[in-house]
């Protein structure tokens, strides 16, 4: 199990940029695959993207592409989303996600471990 936790949101205008980071506990962060999850009001918690444990495969959701980089640095057990052309759509908690497993999924069911969301707001 790992302990995680999301910092970096806020409120941007459209158009603009925000990165998020989230850390991790323990001493294993390499042996996770971490992902960004985000959830707006009345909807359910949708995949953004996910890296594999040695930064070697990227994963997005197609509404992101070409805007949003996912990015991890396991020596300081941190994973970054680089939120670039931010769009009012884009409003949403956003939640980093963990799990064991070479697996690069895209489905929140296929992660074990969550933290407690950060919210990001976009303003037209």
């Amino acid at each position: 199990q790992v302990q995680l936790v999301e910092s970096g949101g806020g409120l941007v205008q459209a158009g603009g940029s925000l990165r998020l980071s989230c850390a991790a506990s323990g001493r294993t962060f390499s042996s996770y695959t971490m992902g960004w999850f985000r959830q707006a009001p009345g909807k359910e918690r949708a995949f953004v993207a996910a890296v594999s444990r040695s930064f070697g495969s990227q994963r997005y959701a197609d509404s992101v592409k070409g805007r949003f980089t996912i990015a991890r640095d396991n020596a300081k057990n941190t994973v970054y989303l680089q939120m670039n052309s931010l769009k009012p759509e884009d409003t949403a908690v956003y939640y980093c996600a963990a799990v064991a497993s070479v697996r690069v999924g895209t489905t929140s069911g296929e992660y074990d471990d969550w933290g407690q969301g950060t919210q990001v707001t976009v303003s037209s």
